[in-house]
Formats: structure tokens, C-alpha cells, sequence
């Protein structure tokens, strides 16, 4: 699988998710199998480029290459200047977004409203593409199979990119009107992927190794991309990794082991946020972490009550060396999206 010059180890990729795939994210889903990981999006305004939570998404510090940053926005000259503007700042893959479904996002026509102008976002496309090239910066493109239902436009749109120069497409198998409720439609990805020469990521309720399997034998797809299935479970992708090469599954980690992956990445959080932030937004992922363990519940509660960081990692060291008594390995995955069928 390559991305312009960069070969990439293999074809299971992290999706971009805001809030959720910063820094320290990233890297432990690559420490575990995955293969290519995709920042969080990057406003195309300049004047949000100095706040707090655009220069911590744009802070590629002792990130492993290739460094691929998604940016959003609906003007073509202002998202040439954000893609020139994270060059940079160390970024070797641009990302345009026209996959968001988010209302503030979509409401100010960026995102997967982008899939609504089809000029304008061919415009954005060959923008971003003129600015790149000469770099020798690749462009990719993350969307979704259309606005609405009566708008299914993923095939043209892919061509149009294809023409305009972009070098990878991703695809969220739903429209924007979907967000993330019904199911994926993969027919609609496997229609791209014929329009198209160029690699095609297939995206959308991949949550366990043999959906991954199916998803790239149905759609032909070159890679697949896991984003909800991943909060509070990096190691899928080494789980899909193992059986798409094996054929067989992977055991599940041991507590010890996810103990040592959830400390480490705890450590990363507080030294992107800082202490107080830092452990506010820790809280979210130890939540997606222990969802369904014996006594969640209660350690959920009085977990989100703490204020200091030595103090979240030593009662979440207590809580998982009790379960690994009991329990020696993480209990297993049920998925939450159906298996035996494609749409």
C-alpha cells in the first residue's frame, strides 16, 4: 500500500476523529498494528491557527512519518494557504475533509456539505493539489457516499478527484444525513472503487477482524479505515492485522499488557494538555477503555472525580491489577455492528 512516495507497512488505517485522534492516539494505534494514522482536522481560518487547539493539532512532535493532517474549510485559496500553512509544520500528507457530519461543521458549508457543490469542492480539490504537487505532497480526500439519500454522488465526485489529482480516497459508506445510524453501504464504496484507478479506503462500521476481511473482499477496497470501533480498543488493529495475514484470531491482550498501553498513553495526554486538561480529557478514554469491565460503574465515578494526574494513574493501576487477578487476559470484544451481511 503507498500514499505517493510512502509505502506504508500495511492496509488498516486509523480515521480521523476529532476530539478523539490527537497525538498520543495516534501513536499508540500505530504502536499496535495500524498502519497509517490521519490527524485530526485543521482549520483552513487563519485566525484560529494560533489557539490552543489548533497548535496542539498541528504539534507533529516525535510523530512517526508519514505525517498525513486533515484540513476543513470552504474556501479554495484559504485551504491551499492551511495546507501550505501545516507543510510547515511538518505535515507530508494533506487530507482534505468532506466527510465530517458534524452540524457545526456542515452548517458552515464545510465538511460533508462540501458534497452538496460539486464545483466548489472540485475547486478545493485542484487548490490544494497545485499547492502540494510541486512539494511533492501528496493529496487525499476523506468523504462520504453523499448529503442525503436522493444524493448519492460518491462515484462522480471520486472521478472529479481523480482528475484533479488526488491520490487516495477514503469512503464513510453513509451519507451526511446518516451520520452514524443505519448501516454502512458498501455497495456504494465497491462502485467507487470500480470508477476510480487510484487506492480506495473503505470506511464504516469495521469493528472486528473478519468485517475488516469482508468489507475488502466485497468492496475490493485497498485498505480499510477504523475509527469508533478503536476508542478504548487501539489493539484492533493488530487484531485485524494477525487475521488478515493468518487467517485465524488473535487472542486477546492480557490486563498487564493494555494496563501497560493505557499508562503509557495517559503519560502522552498529560504531556500534550498539561495536568488539568489533560485529565479531564483522559477521562473519556479510560471511560471507552473499561466500558463493560466488572465494577466499571462505580470506577467510572469516582475516577471522574479526580483532579490530579498521579493520582488518576495510581487508582487506575489498583482497579486493573484487581481484574488481572481474576483475569488474566481482556475480556473479549462483542462487535456492535453486524457480521454476516453487507449492504
Amino acid at each position: 500500500m503507498k500514499i505517493g512516495p510512502y509505502s506504508l507497512p500495511n492496509r488498516i488505517f486509523v480515521a480521523p476523529m476529532a476530539g478523539v485522534t490527537d497525538r498520543p492516539f495516534r501513536a499508540l494505534c500505530r504502536q499496535l498494528g495500524a498502519g497509517y494514522a490521519v490527524s485530526e482536522m485543521v482549520t483552513s481560518k487563519r485566525e484560529l491557527w494560533k489557539s490552543l487547539k489548533t497548535s496542539r493539532r498541528t504539534d507533529h512532535t516525535g510523530e512517526a512519518g508519514p505525517i498525513a493532517v486533515q484540513i476543513a474549510g470552504t474556501q479554495a485559496q484559504e485551504m491551499a494557504q492551511a495546507a501550505l500553512y501545516n507543510l510547515e509544520r511538518g505535515a507530508q500528507i494533506i487530507d482534505i475533509n468532506m466527510g465530517c457530519p458534524a452540524k457545526k461543521v456542515c452548517d458552515r458549508w464545510a465538511g460533508s456539505a462540501l458534497m452538496r457543490d460539486e464545483p466548489l469542492a472540485i475547486e478545493i480539490m485542484r487548490e490544494v493539489v497545485r499547492v502540494c504537487e510541486p512539494q511533492g505532497v501528496p493529496v487525499t480526500l476523506k468523504m462520504r457516499t453523499g448529503w442525503c439519500a436522493q444524493s448519492l454522488n460518491a462515484v462522480s465526485l471520486a472521478k472529479a478527484a481523480e482528475d484533479s489529482g488526488i491520490q487516495m480516497l477514503t469512503v464513510h459508506g453513509r451519507t451526511r444525513e446518516q451520520r452514524f445510524s443505519g448501516a454502512a453501504q458498501y455497495d456504494i464504496i465497491q462502485a467507487v472503487k470500480a470508477a476510480v484507478s487510484i487506492p480506495v479506503v473503505a470506511n464504516g462500521d469495521i469493528d472486528s477482524p473478519q468485517k475488516a476481511l469482508q468489507v475488502l473482499q466485497f468492496t475490493q477496497a485497498d485498505a480499510v479505515m477504523v475509527g469508533r470501533a478503536a476508542q478504548g480498543r487501539p489493539w484492533i488493529f493488530r487484531e485485524i492485522d494477525h487475521y488478515l495475514t493468518h487467517g485465524v484470531p488473535l487472542a486477546t491482550p492480557q490486563v498487564l499488557e493494555v494496563k501497560d498501553w493505557l499508562m503509557a498513553h495517559l503519560l502522552s495526554h498529560y504531556e500534550l494538555y498539561g495536568d488539568e486538561m489533560g485529565v479531564r480529557s483522559a477521562r473519556k478514554h479510560v471511560g471507552w477503555y473499561i466500558k463493560h469491565l466488572r465494577g466499571e460503574q462505580a470506577f467510572r465515578q469516582a475516577f471522574n472525580r479526580i483532579k490530579h494526574p498521579q493520582e488518576q494513574m495510581a487508582t487506575l493501576t489498583d482497579y486493573l491489577d484487581e481484574l488481572a487477578c481474576d483475569t488474566p487476559h481482556w475480556p473479549s470484544h462483542e462487535p456492535y455492528c453486524e457480521t454476516d451481511r453487507l449492504q
